[in-house]
């Protein structure tokens, strides 16, 4: 099974978004870890440059002499060779340095001029775009002094952190790679399983199964493909079963009228009146046949068409009872009609309700023996009014009660056992009445055998 042109591969996915997630990670933390190392840098810079401003105060004094007799600008040739230029503030001859412009620059933006007001000045400049560490100090009343030094950072430490982040680039990309591809194979393998087994099933394939395996959600996918593999082999042979059923019902009045009609035509029919009678019994059961079988196709179809209006179910079950009160009494079964004493209005079709009952005392009546009773009753409720057909024949088991409106399943079971029909009755009855808005269920009748009970809505 190839996969649409234009589409890539779950494991070809999985491992450029495992790559992308890695690289953009590492990027972030290259850059946060820049910014850290140079913050880092910069602090342990200025505390460097504290501690040397600290131990230079507590060596000179103002008249530039100190208890060891080490003279400032001494001490400025020490510093000077480490890149830390000295600044000096004088009383009466003001700032003296040999340092450059912008470090005397810095030294006085930072406040040396007014270092008699403060005994420490340690803070940051900026100059012309560069960073200046300056660390103050007063010394006696009135001087004091500036340790400068640039803020920078190394060119082989930049090289060095730039060549980490580099590094830690690649094996995170590398890593993020072989992960996703082995993501990708975990998921990609039992998901191409499963889509072998989808594509066999197309083909007709009914005894394949896809493993169960792989993540919670990919096990899922294979499970749900096995149910609907096995829904479809059982659904298929239902509808072969139908299919065999429905052909048996067609032969039996083809047969007939095969026979008589060639009775007829080869002049040997003794009674071509009861040839003829036959015949157009037949035909007739053949056309109901077809057209039950034309209507649970329509069923599902918009071009169904159904005249609802309001109507009186009295009169409707009123006029059904007149005929099926006739044909209970040929075959000595004791009919009963049960209606309530106000009008049961409900929004329906007539004649696809009188279509439905009478579909269902067909099949009641067909099992019901001699000196047992059919019922057909009606009762109003709040908002519905419910129609029973009952009878008194040998019902039917609690599992058939789950499968009686699939097409040709209670034929197949009861087809030698008891009379059944073609299996298309009760089918086609709960596709009217779920058509009609209402429902269509069965149970346990009073009468000893089973009860079809319809609910159709009042509005």
């Amino acid at each position: 099974m190839t996969a649409e042109p234009g589409r890539g591969s779950l494991t070809t996915r999985i491992v450029l978004a495992c790559v992308a997630v890695a690289g953009i990670a590492v990027l972030v933390a290259g850059v946060v870890m820049a910014g850290l190392a140079r913050r880092s840098a910069q602090n342990v810079l200025q505390d460097s440059l504290s501690a040397q401003a600290d131990v230079i105060a507590s060596q000179v004094d103002e008249r530039g002499l100190g208890s060891r007799a080490v003279g400032l600008g001494r001490v400025a040739e020490v510093v000077r060779g480490q890149g830390i230029a000295v600044v000096i503030l004088l009383p009466r001859r003001g700032i003296q340095s040999n340092a450059d412009q912008r470090s005397v620059q810095a030294a006085t933006t930072a406040g040396l001029d007014g270092i008699a007001n403060a005994r420490r000045i340690s803070t940051t400049v900026g100059v012309d775009g560069t960073d200046y560490l300056v660390e103050s100090r007063r010394i006696g009343a009135s001087s004091g002094f500036a340790l400068v030094e640039p803020v920078r950072m190394a060119a082989d430490t930049q090289r060095i952190l730039i060549r980490n982040i580099l590094f830690a680039l690649g094996a995170g990309l590398l890593v993020a790679a072989l992960a996703g591809a082995l993501l990708g194979r975990l998921l990609g393998r039992p998901l191409r399983r499963t889509a072998d087994v989808a594509a066999a099933m197309r083909q007709g394939r009914r005894d394949l199964r896809a493993p169960v395996e792989g993540p919670a959600e990919v096990a899922e996918v294979a499970q749900a493909v096995n149910e609907l593999s096995v829904a479809l082999q059982h659904s298929e042979e239902r509808q072969r079963e139908f299919l065999l059923s429905v052909s048996h019902e067609l032969r039996t009045p083809l047969t007939a009228v095969h026979g008589f009609a060639e009775s007829l035509a080869d002049g040997v029919a003794t009674d071509p009146r009861h040839a003829g009678q036959v015949i157009q019994q037949e035909s007739q059961r053949l056309e109901r046949l077809v057209s039950d079988l034309l209507d649970l196709a329509r069923i599902g179809a918009d071009q169904f068409q159904l005249d609802l209006a309001h109507v009186d179910l009295r009169e409707t079950l009123g006029a059904c009872a007149e005929v099926w009160r006739v044909r209970c009494e040929r075959q000595g079964v004791r009919f009963r009609l049960e209606l309530p004493p106000v009008p049961a209005v409900a929004r329906t079709d007539p004649r696809r309700i009188r279509q439905v009952l009478d579909g269902l005392a067909e099949n009641a009546l067909r099992v019901t023996p001699a000196g047992a009773q059919l019922t057909m009753s009606l009762r109003q409720e709040q908002g519905a009014v419910t129609i029973q057909v009952r009878d008194g024949g040998p019902g039917l088991s609690t599992e058939d009660y789950a499968v009686a409106f699939q097409p040709g399943v209670l034929n197949q079971k009861y087809r030698g056992r008891r009379p059944v029909g073609s299996g298309i009755g009760l089918a086609l009855a709960h596709g009217l009445v779920t058509r009609l808005g209402g429902a269509l269920t069965a149970g346990p009748a009073p009468e000893g055998g089973a009860a079809f009970t319809i609910v159709l809505p009042t509005t």
